[in-house]
């Protein structure tokens, strides 16, 4: 309801339910950020990983697998470090077609709900 003016929204049950759905695509939104930001951090890690293998002159290198490093030879290291890699990027891709799927459901909702309430409705990220 707007305070102030005189005049009154009636918010229906499709209204609350819409406003509802924004919530939890707001909350999506912002869990997606934290995943992004890990995983573009953790893809830079392996690449930085990656580039500091190509740089020893080790035959076996320690490797962590689990809890536990292990001496493991130098081309099994870099197979693996490249499948983590593809695997990282491949899931952070993931993760950004999710959040623009989120942002467009959200403009969605926006734009039905700031027709109806107008200035009474507040749907900006802080």
């Amino acid at each position: 309801m707007q305070q102030g003016s005189g005049s009154e929204t009636q918010v229906t049950w499709e209204d609350q339910q819409n406003i509802n759905k924004f919530s939890k695509l707001n909350n999506r939104f912002q869990e997606l950020e934290d995943e992004i930001k890990l995983t573009k951090e953790k893809c830079e890690n392996l690449e930085d990983a990656s580039n500091e293998l190509i740089l020893t002159d080790e035959e076996t290198v320690r490797f962590q697998i689990g809890e536990v490093f292990a001496h493991v030879p130098i081309s099994e290291v870099e197979t693996r470090l490249e499948e983590m890699k593809d695997s990282t990027c491949k899931n952070l891709e993931k993760l950004l077609e999710e959040k623009d799927s989120v942002v467009a459901q959200m403009a969605e909702l926006k734009k039905v709900l700031y027709a109806k309430f107008g200035d009474s409705i507040n749907l900006e990220i802080e």
